[in-house]
């Protein structure tokens, strides 16, 4: 061979080699790249007790129910289907029925979402109080930012201050 060929074998070699590397961490990771799972996909996925995941939805209304030592308990939908969840801990500030809500944790064998980690999510105007104030104060604030920070919309989302 050439010099020129073994250079293009050593080239097309590595090409290979990294193209079943990639396929291998993708295939290994197929499952986790999912930034969460609804309802229906648990119960299409069938996912087995203990195995983590994150489970996204809306809190269901009337379906809050606070405990005692921090105990939450609340269902999660898609519109289509419903997981119960239960959660020790300090729950987000923006967490309330109606709302979005990411949980991370476990199905435990009664089909209890197990989470050990809430979060809730908001939608893109949302800017906290105290950042809305900082940016009145340094100069910054610009009136299209949107409502009153705090405030709840007709809407029912969080809005930003002015």
């Amino acid at each position: 061979m050439t010099r020129k060929q073994r250079r293009l074998t050593m080239i097309g070699g590595s090409l290979v080699v990294l193209a079943i590397a990639a396929a291998l961490v993708l295939n290994a990771l197929r499952d986790s790249i999912v930034f969460f799972s609804t309802p229906v996909m648990v119960s299409e996925h069938h996912i087995q007790p203990g195995q983590r995941f994150r489970l996204g939805g809306l809190v269901q209304n009337g379906s809050l129910v606070r405990g005692d030592n921090l105990v939450v308990t609340f269902k999660v939908s898609d519109g289509s289907a419903t997981l119960p969840v239960t959660y020790k801990g300090i729950l987000p500030d923006l967490f309330r029925e109606g709302q979005g809500v990411v949980a991370e944790g476990a199905l435990d064998s009664s089909g209890v979402f197990r989470a050990d980690t809430v979060l809730a999510k908001h939608d893109e105007t949302y800017m906290p109080k105290e950042v809305a104030d900082a940016l009145k104060k340094q100069g910054h604030w610009k009136d299209d930012y949107g409502p009153q920070a705090g405030a709840v919309e007709a809407s029912g989302k969080q809005g930003v201050s002015q």
